[in-house]
């Protein structure tokens, strides 16, 4: 794995709008999601510890866009390719996982598909992000 082809500043804008993505989704769907996820929201407890684990883990999505685009593209990322790779990743490990994880749970198909939509705006604005500002200047 080649870093030195990693676009830093291109990672950091797409978990950012990725996660500013993530809270206009929840903000727009959260009476559906917190039906569908069977949460009330009077016994819920308020932590700022979600939206940093959000963070993170959309910051770690971007990195491996960045290396995943890069690596096949020829190093060449551009945000068709950007969102391609982000809508095959999305199909073949978040939407799966998501329906086996939410069958066992026993969660409904309505929250599985509100948390797969969520997952595909963000993996498709990383891959658009990353592809949009392409290799780092070197």
């Amino acid at each position: 794995m080649d870093f030195s082809t990693v676009n830093w500043l291109a990672v950091i804008v797409a978990a950012v709008v990725a996660w500013l993505f993530g809270a206009a989704w929840y903000m727009g769907l959260s009476k559906p999601w917190l039906k569908a996820a069977k949460l009330d929201p009077a016994t819920m407890k308020r932590s700022v510890v979600p939206f940093i684990v959000s963070f993170i883990a959309e910051l770690i999505m971007a990195l491996v866009m960045t290396l995943v685009i890069g690596a096949l593209t020829g190093g060449e990322p551009n945000p068709l390719a950007g969102v391609i790779f982000g809508f095959v990743l999305w199909l073949g490990f978040v939407a799966t996982t998501l329906s086996v994880n939410h069958r066992y749970q026993g969660f409904g198909w309505g929250l599985t598909l509100i948390d797969a939509g969520h997952w595909l705006g963000v993996l498709l604005l990383i891959g658009a992000v990353i592809g949009w500002f392409g290799a780092p200047a070197g």
